[in-house]
């Protein structure tokens, strides 16, 4: 068994559903402090949800650029349990693949990241330039006490970080054929519409909110908001839940509350989205109040010397010639790029993360490893 295939099997022993750690940091931190990494934990949030976050950093003979690993150690909630065909903390092998919660999401990255640097710094013990993981517990949760207030000590602290690589599960067919050198901002609103409630036999005595809003919501999931760019899809309007009535199939509600969500690219902000809504609403002269959530805003890094050090050993490692995307969800990289100018994500396939049965192919476990040691050798030496 490879080293790398062994700590992943034993991180994916970890039951760390967010916001737990189940013991990862402690056992990463353990291997990256005997391969010279400074080590500091840092705890964050209420003690009813206290998250766990790791810095660890290795200085290089001259200083030079800080390559950073992020990633998270927390996993989604297992689902039910029947269903899973193996028990989903207990690493189990089935037709060359790895099952397990976090086998793709994104425990073989960790496992992937940390040999990696401890093959790298036995291989050039003098590397020129830094390296550093940051580990957050709260990426699968609410993201509120993890990478976020990782970055926020580091700024205040002036460290410096160059580039940063997100584990995040990226490809899609094949290791190696996808890179996301960006992702989507969200924002998301709770409209709620209100009416005058009634006898359903006597419409003229009430005001149905469902109706009243229908035009508005029909006009608002027409709307062209941007055309996107070279980078991003047109930013996107998506209704989640609508929530009305008594439950009596006799009356006429009183109120209409609507989630909607954007996935908004780099050509729209927020408060522009905010404001065609407003707008919008009020030429319908609806009665409403909308509360607004944003997600994460959006991040991009152009192709450059990250991108191309990470493709290349893509290519060195697999042949893939790699795309770059910013297609899917938000990702702590939305953090990371406020204090770092190049950040992209990269890992395994993702077609069975949050899944029942989430699995990892285990010959693409230590080519994974390969191409993280050989971006280090591409940006450090």
């Amino acid at each position: 068994m490879s080293r790398t295939l062994q700590l992943t099997e034993q991180l994916i022993a970890c039951r760390s559903v967010t916001p737990e750690d189940g013991g990862c940091q402690t056992l990463i931190a353990e291997r990256l402090r005997a391969a010279g990494f400074s080590c500091e934990a840092l705890a964050s949030g209420p003690t009813d949800f206290r998250v766990t976050n790791l810095w660890a950093v290795r200085r290089g003979a001259s200083g030079g650029k800080l390559l950073a690993f992020a990633g998270h150690t927390d996993v989604v909630p297992t689902g039910p349990l029947a269903q899973w065909r193996s028990d989903p903390f207990v690493p189990t092998h089935r037709d060359g693949r790895l099952y397990g919660r976090g086998a793709a999401d994104m425990k073989t990255s960790l496992a992937a990241m940390v040999v990696a640097a401890e093959e790298f710094v036995a291989a050039h013990p003098q590397h020129a330039g830094s390296m550093a993981l940051l580990l957050t517990s709260d990426e699968e949760g609410p993201a509120n006490d993890g990478t976020v207030k990782v970055c926020e000590w580091l700024l205040q602290r002036g460290e410096r970080v160059d580039y940063c690589i997100v584990g995040e599960p990226t490809s899609v067919e094949q290791l190696g054929d996808m890179i996301k050198n960006g992702r989507r901002g969200s924002l998301s609103g709770k409209l709620s519409v209100k009416g005058v409630q009634g006898h359903i036999a006597y419409p003229h005595l009430a005001k149905n909110p469902i109706h009243l809003v229908a035009p508005a919501l029909a006009e608002l999931s027409t709307i062209e908001w941007d055309h996107g760019n070279a980078y991003f899809p047109p930013t996107s309007f998506q209704v989640s839940n609508i929530h009305a009535g008594t439950g009596a199939g006799n009356v006429i509600p009183g109120e209409v509350v609507i989630d909607f969500n954007f996935r908004f690219s780099t050509e729209s902000t927020p408060d522009e989205l905010k404001a065609r809504v407003h707008a919008l609403l009020d030429r319908h002269d609806l009665s409403f109040e909308l509360a607004w959530t944003l997600g994460g805003e959006p991040f991009l890094t152009p192709a450059g010397r990250l991108s191309e050090a990470l493709s290349q050993a893509i290519r060195s490692e697999t042949g893939v010639v790699t795309q770059l995307s910013t297609t899917g969800g938000t990702s702590d990289g939305r953090f990371i790029a406020k204090i770092c100018p190049q950040v992209v994500e990269f890992g395994p396939l993702n077609a069975s993360i949050h899944k029942i049965d989430e699995h990892v192919a285990v010959d693409s476990i230590e080519p994974l490893k390969n191409i993280y040691r050989r971006t280090m050798e591409n940006l450090l030496l």
